[in-house]
């Protein structure tokens, strides 16, 4: 979103050699499918297995086949952000290890956050699960850091100290997806730019991401107003 409103990146032109564009890998109405769907994947991230070179893993997720034409539906997939993150890297020049720090990190003062790459980058993590997987798995990017920078990192961006007001605006559009997920704190989802927006329940509006992975469970955070002295 930084890269598009620097006009770095067009968030309407299709990917090279695809029919969907980088909008459409954000909100997950490209109609690719998802690699966690490989029951091979799930088995060799069990194993504790070192993960796959990207291109196969890449040729493995297509081969299961599109989802729907693009826009003509909705499905989250991971692959699309794997994508996302390739274009990125070729348009900036740059990993995307640094590309974080220079755009997020260091503006923000987030001196705690990393991207893991290897293991060694999980040993400084409190739970001992993540000594039994490897970050590379999640092939977009895997952040670490303490509670404290991520909320400040939330609160920076829905502060307008990332993206611009208009920007910003555009990130939050959402489509509706359903209602409540089982074992999730959603109570009705939408899905906008990266971002899960919809209800928790009595708490309210929220957006953020909810997840899960072999050793962590990721909640959003509830939407409040508030001043930039929040």
């Amino acid at each position: 979103m930084r890269m598009a409103q620097e006009g770095r990146i067009d968030l309407n032109r299709h990917l090279q050699g695809f029919d969907f564009s980088l909008r459409q890998l954000l909100d997950h109405t490209s109609g690719l499918p998802d690699y966690y769907s490989l029951p091979a994947y799930r088995k060799a991230v069990e194993r504790n297995e070192e993960p796959w070179p990207a291109e196969d893993l890449r040729e493995a997720t297509l081969a299961q086949g599109r989802l729907f034409s693009p826009g003509k539906g909705w499905a989250y997939s991971n692959l699309g952000y794997m994508l996302a993150r390739n274009l990125i890297e070729h348009v900036a020049g740059q990993p995307f290890a640094h590309l974080v720090r220079q755009m997020i990190c260091a503006p923000l003062g987030l001196d705690s956050v990393k991207l893991a790459e290897t293991r060694s980058d999980f040993a400084r993590l409190h739970w001992a699960g993540a000594q039994h997987y490897h970050p590379g798995w999640v092939y977009h990017g895997c952040l670490t850091g303490t509670a404290a920078d991520a909320a400040e990192l939330l609160h920076a961006l829905f502060m307008g100290r990332l993206l611009n007001s208009s920007m910003l605006k555009e990130m939050q559009i959402r489509h509706p997806v359903g209602g409540a997920i089982e074992g999730r704190p959603w109570t009705e989802c939408g899905y906008a730019l990266g971002l899960m927006s919809g209800r928790c329940g009595d708490i309210g509006r929220m957006i953020g991401h909810s997840g899960g992975g072999p050793f962590v469970s990721g909640q959003p955070r509830p939407f409040r107003p508030c001043s930039s002295k929040a």
